[in-house]
């Protein structure tokens, strides 16, 4: 007998998960509001969780330049929170970081490749959502026409981490995860309905993981900095596919995974149990 469970993950998803229920609700933006202003987060702007795994510093620190470039060029207002992990000279070059030079340096590297970039945004693969192609699609036609660049720059700030142990609040105080396809992290985001953008995966073990984000609608998989930047940037400026994303994540997500398999191993010990003292 093979019993569907999810897989487990820790308990304080679940608890995060039961407080928060559904949060394109008024209650799930309400716990959202309460848990950022515990972590010392802007409730007034959107969040962006930057996760490295284990990628190198080159790959983490260019798609976060890439991300704040989008969104300051786009005028959208965001935190971007990297996690670092251990990593201490990324979490001290992203304090000391001249992002007015990062912004120059992105914005003529789009200007001379912009049709490039959308083309690839556009044509990446087939299996992405019907949902976030539309959007895309809305992205390029805007670009096209060089409605793409804001008369304000958004007001976007990096909070760089260390080792981060309250995971679970981070997720749920963000709007988008950016982050590789571990299989926990997935499951992770998914049980408190956060959407993904993939940005690389180990060849046979997490394959299969893309295509859950991806034929689940709760995001998309991308490689390229930039593109990734361009698209991030995209979904935070349509509210209406954020909250699609975020109900899709949670049909798939199993916040109480570990302890339904808990209790599944004790109901079926106990009856074994109480079969052989019948014997």
């Amino acid at each position: 007998k093979i019993v569907m469970s999810g897989l487990p993950i820790r308990y304080d998803f679940a608890a995060q998960a039961d407080a928060m229920v559904d949060r394109t609700t008024q209650q799930g933006k309400a716990h959202q509001t309460k848990i950022r202003e515990q972590l010392n987060i802007d409730t007034n702007k959107k969040m962006i969780l930057v996760m490295g795994g284990g990628e190198g510093v080159g790959s983490l620190s260019d798609i976060v330049n890439e991300v704040y470039a989008k969104l300051r060029t786009q005028g959208v207002d965001a935190t971007i929170c990297v996690v670092c992990g251990r990593n201490e000279e990324l979490k001290a070059d992203l304090d000391t970081r001249c992002w007015d030079t990062v912004v120059s340096q992105s914005l003529q590297s789009y200007e001379s490749l912009k049709s490039r970039f959308f083309t690839k945004v556009l044509t990446l693969h087939a299996h992405r959502s019907r949902r976030i192609q539309l959007a895309l699609d809305r992205a390029a036609a805007k670009a096209a026409k060089g409605n793409d660049v804001a008369d304000i720059p958004g007001n976007v700030d990096v909070i760089p981490l260390g080792f981060v142990k309250n995971m679970a609040e981070y997720m749920v105080a963000a709007d988008i995860l950016v982050s590789k396809a571990g299989p926990g992290t997935i499951a992770e985001a998914a049980a408190v309905g956060l959407p993904i953008m993939v940005t690389s995966y180990l060849p046979g073990q997490e394959a299969g993981n893309v295509d859950i984000v991806l034929n689940g609608g709760f995001g998309d998989f991308c490689v390229d900095p930039e593109t990734i930047g361009l698209e991030v940037a995209c979904w935070l400026q349509d509210s209406h596919l954020l909250e699609d994303m975020s109900q899709k994540a949670r049909k798939v997500g199993h916040p109480h995974a570990a302890e339904e398999i808990a209790l599944d191993i004790g109901k079926t010990t106990h009856q074994w149990m109480e079969q052989n003292e019948l014997k």
